[in-house]
């Protein structure tokens, strides 16, 4: 029997397009599926378009294109028209282009389409063009849904939502390989405990998802007949589900088949290419979503066990205090860098049974990567022992240098890997120690390279207070670290931080802080925690992307945050009153230190009301402790005092030195560089004196806001 009768026998007709000559010949089955008389014959090109349905055409014309330039097997779906243009029957055409020059040669089958066709019923059967353009809008939505999942979850939750064109599988599952073993990642469209026979099989067992996974290659079983005929040994376990066509489809990462994906069908599919190629870029697509989740997962569950080891506990409650702490990693990678904080008892302590000195440090290590946070963990635990020792902050701070640059100095022989596999450049850290005293309020600080504290003071206000500090650990072998003391008054809160609350989202020192200033005034309540879930909020929150910092480069940093309270009515204190202060000594060898205690003081009076009477202030003590660094042999101790309601506070400054000789009036001539102090005082000050003590004097003097009647001179 001739070929051309066995394809008339299943009404498959021939049919060869030749480009060149631009003609296309029948045979007479394939004349009769185009609507003509059933005979063989040979038309022009436009002859036959005049057959298709013009969309159609279009179509054609692209796929055929494509199958030349790949030399795959081009195959379409035609609507046939008649001279009325009544849709009179779909064929399915495939063809193998011949490729000749520019020319080509088209020989293949048409062969009307019987079954419904995706995306339609019988009677209305789809278009090439419909269905292409459905299935590229599914395959689109389907990818970009894939790649937002985050978790293994939500890519099963995306993956059971997939709702593909004319096809949909009512009953889904994943498979996942571990070891010899088959088990069900997740699965969609079953019953709870339906999974229970497919969640631990072998991989030797004669099951479909056991065997594409061992293969790498998919099958498609589009009737039970042939699910039962090819595993009849678990056929019994996929019979009572009632469905009537599978697909299991290999999941490959990388060329490694990492599980198995089925879609089974309560209607009977035909998995045609245009089906089966669907099926397998989703296959794709999950199969690598599944692998990024995987990896996502993975990180997260190291970031946050290194969290855990590194991160401590503030340990048990201060009587008289309150410690509140946050970490933020926003570094990226695997969430952890070099930042950290620390609350170490000291010797002596008795922590949690009437209180006892402890120490709270914050520090970060230079970078955001884990060898970061190696070094940070290295750093905290010698800075715990060098605590636990019982030193003092400056000699703590002096050892943990000395230490970080013992360690990093080797780092800066060549690369030992010689291809530039990690940075080996040495690193340094910035850090704070304060030592705490809760009984008195008592607070000695010692600061290497890192921002200074900020002081919240009974009355809301937020200061910046200067520390004497040193360079960064680990930059020189043997560096100082002078230490200056604070006394925490009761309501008054402390903050340190790290960097990254100031800088992040393009912010310098400067304006970043005036970002963070009006949260820590504004914050009403006794929760500490409350402030600093809002400290954080201020960064990261959805307010600032409104409070952006004038620099271009707005990367994220790691923050660390540690906040201390001394509470009212706590050991050794007493009910606070509307009082805002600073304290500052001045020694002779530091001079410079004058323009940090004009600094001070504005921050101390940014809300009073007479800038003028502010200038005043600022101009008196540049006078005041001059006059001590100059006519003495003596260290300067500064202490400024605002004391009462908004728009009536009287503002107090002493300036103490150890000398028993008193200032007097001196008259200054027209070139004069100095003896102009005591005038001034008389002509700006609402009261001013000088106090002599027993170990020195005290020279004073005060503002009133409201301009009230002014006191003595002189007293």
């Amino acid at each position: 029997m001739r070929t051309e009768d066995v394809l008339a026998a299943i009404a498959t007709g021939l049919w060869r397009w030749d480009n060149a000559s631009g003609t296309v010949t029948l045979d007479a089955e394939a004349a009769r599926l185009l609507g003509l008389p059933a005979q063989p014959a040979t038309l022009s090109e436009s002859a036959v378009r005049s057959r298709f349905h013009p969309v159609d055409w279009n179509e054609v014309d692209g796929i055929v294109n494509l199958a030349v330039a790949e030399g795959t097997l081009a195959e379409v779906r035609l609507r046939i028209m008649d001279e009325s243009g009544r849709v009179l029957r779909t064929v399915r055409s495939r063809s193998k282009p011949i490729a000749s020059g520019e020319s080509y040669l088209l020989i293949g089958t048409i062969q009307e389409v019987a079954e419904p066709q995706p995306g339609t019923t019988a009677a209305h059967p789809s278009i090439t063009g419909d269905w292409r353009r459905s299935r590229e809008a599914f395959l689109l939505d389907a990818g970009r849904a894939l790649a937002e999942a985050r978790s293994t979850s939500e890519v099963l939750r995306v993956a059971a939502s997939l709702s593909m064109p004319g096809f949909s599988p009512d009953g889904l599952a994943v498979f996942g390989v571990a070891g010899d073993r088959l088990t069900i990642i997740g699965h969609h469209g079953h019953n709870p405990g339906d999974d229970g026979p497919f969640t631990d099989m072998a991989l030797d067992m004669d099951y479909p998802a056991a065997d594409v996974v061992r293969h790498g290659r998919a099958i498609y079983l589009p009737t039970p007949q042939e699910y039962r005929r090819r595993f009849p040994a678990t056929w019994p376990l996929a019979q009572r589900f009632d469905r009537q066509s599978w697909a299991f489809v290999p999941l490959i990462v990388a060329g490694r088949t990492i599980g198995a994906w089925m879609a089974a069908f309560k209607h009977p599919v035909a998995f045609t290419p245009d089906e089966r190629s669907v099926l397998t870029t989703v296959a794709r697509m999950l199969a690598q979503a599944l692998a990024r989740a995987g990896e996502a997962e993975s990180e997260r569950e190291l970031s946050l066990g290194l969290q855990r080891a590194m991160m401590p506990t503030l340990g048990p409650e201060i009587p008289g205090m309150t410690v509140a702490a946050r970490y933020v990693p926003t570094g990226g990678g695997l969430q952890v860098g070099g930042d950290w904080y620390d609350m170490i008892p000291l010797p002596g302590s008795r922590t949690g049974n009437g209180g006892g000195r402890f120490a709270l440090v914050i520090g970060d290590v230079q970078g955001h990567d884990v060898r970061a946070a190696g070094l940070m963990g290295q750093l905290r635990i010698a800075l715990r022992a060098y605590a636990s020792e019982g030193h003092s902050p400056d000699a703590v701070l002096s050892r943990a240098s000395r230490f970080l640059y013992g360690i990093t100095e080797s780092y800066g022989v060549p690369d030992p890997y010689g291809d530039g596999y990690e940075d080996y450049a040495p690193r340094f850290a910035t850090c704070l120690y304060i030592e705490v005293d809760p009984a008195t309020g008592t607070l000695d600080i010692a600061r290497a390279g890192h921002p200074d504290p900020v002081i919240r003071t009974a009355d809301g206000t937020a200061l910046i207070r200067a520390t004497a500090g040193g360079l960064p650990l680990g930059i020189e072998a043997d560096s100082d670290y002078p230490t200056t003391r604070l006394v925490l008054d009761p309501d008054e809160t402390i903050m340190i931080c790290t960097d990254g609350l100031i800088e992040t989202g393009g912010h310098d020192m400067a304006s970043g802080w005036t970002r963070l200033r009006p949260v820590l005034e504004k914050h009403t309540g006794d929760s500490l925690e409350q402030l600093a879930d809002e400290l954080v909020q201020a960064v990261h929150g959805p307010s600032s992307h409104h409070t952006t910092g004038p620099l271009v480069d707005r990367r994220e940093d790691d923050i660390a945050l540690l906040l201390l309270r001394r509470n009212v009515g706590g050991v050794g204190t007493a009910p606070p009153a509307a009082v805002r202060r600073t304290a500052l000594t001045i020694a002779q060898a530091e001079p410079e230190r004058i323009a940090g205690a004009r600094r001070q003081l504005r921050e101390l009076l940014h809300d009073w009301a007479d800038e003028e009477q502010v200038d005043s202030a600022v101009l008196m003590i540049s006078e005041m402790v001059t006059n001590v660094l100059v006519h003495t042999d003596g260290d300067a101790l500064l202490v400024a005092e605002a004391r009462g309601e908004l728009g009536t506070r009287r503002l107090r400054v002493e300036v103490a030195d150890a000398s028993d000789e008193l200032p007097h009036r001196r008259r200054p001539g027209e070139m004069a560089s100095s003896g102009r102090g005591l005038i001034l005082m008389e002509m700006l000050a609402d009261a001013w004196g000088v106090d002599p003590r027993g170990d020195g004097k005290s020279i004073w003097f005060e503002l009133y806001e409201s301009g009230g009647s002014a006191g003595s001179s002189a007293e």
